[in-house]
């Protein structure tokens, strides 16, 4: 067994933890924000921050091996660029920050679980994965990359849908009643796992699904804490309403 084999254990095995972590520790920022974390930087600039890796890493790992690539690596450059280039550059200078400060710590630890997240995407995918010619007409590069594609837009839809109640109703938090959100609490979450599902499923690889099952961890916990919090502050939200799994939980 190599050491990136024995990285990718160490590390899932991290990612679980964090997984039971989180629900019992809601991450700090956006609605679940609180004191005792620290000194808080601007939210708009601690995204961009924490969020940089994904672009301006994975550029520089695929320049570093630029001539070992083939058209299949490209591809999955633009795929994981399509998603990061918005998370990154758009939607924090686009959306309605109900909470303008975010804890430095947060933005440092998700800084580092990036460089660490898209080392293993590099090199999982750029050489330690090897692709048939013809994988880019395959069926499961092209149910991956529908799988991805479906999943991009839900999340991205969601969340505008939210962006859009602060523009119509005011600033802080309203009940979104359309789309996704008249059957879970956290479409934005579900859509994101889909699009990692895609991404493991079209990259086929154990770096893809390492990543999924950190997207899990950390979001799962937190649709769930979502789900709580509009409980808690909403007396008429929804009965029927799900966290993040329609119909089911």
């Amino acid at each position: 067994m190599n050491f990136f084999n024995i990285f990718l254990i160490i590390w899932v095995s991290i990612g679980i933890g964090t997984f039971f972590y989180l629900f019992y520790e809601n991450a700090p920022y956006g609605r679940h924000i609180k004191d005792g974390w620290g000194f808080s930087i601007p939210a708009r600039l601690g995204w961009v921050v924490m969020e940089s890796p994904c672009v301006i890493l994975m550029i520089i790992y695929a320049l570093i091996v630029r001539e070992q690539l083939e058209i299949m690596h490209i591809v999955f450059l633009l795929i994981w660029l399509t998603h990061y280039v918005h998370r990154t550059f758009i939607y924090p200078f686009v959306i309605e920050m109900t909470n303008p400060k975010m804890p430095v710590s947060i933005a440092i630890s998700a800084f580092i679980f990036n460089l660490i997240n898209v080392s293993i995407q590099a090199f999982g995918i750029f050489y330690f994965t090897q692709y048939q010619e013809n994988w880019l007409s395959s069926p499961i590069f092209i149910f991956g990359l529908t799988i991805f594609i479906l999943g991009m837009i839900i999340n991205i839809k969601s969340d505008y849908i939210i962006n859009d109640l602060k523009k119509q109703n005011g600033p802080g938090y309203h009940i979104p009643n359309s789309f996704m959100y008249k059957y879970l609490s956290a479409p934005n979450y579900f859509g994101e796992i889909i699009e990692w599902i895609g991404w493991a499923i079209l990259t086929f690889s154990i770096s893809g699904v390492v990543f999924l099952i950190w997207v899990i961890a950390n979001l799962f916990p937190r649709a769930i804490g979502h789900h709580k919090w509009y409980k808690e502050k909403f007396k008429d939200y929804p009965k029927e309403r799900k966290a993040i799994i329609p119909g089911i939980i």
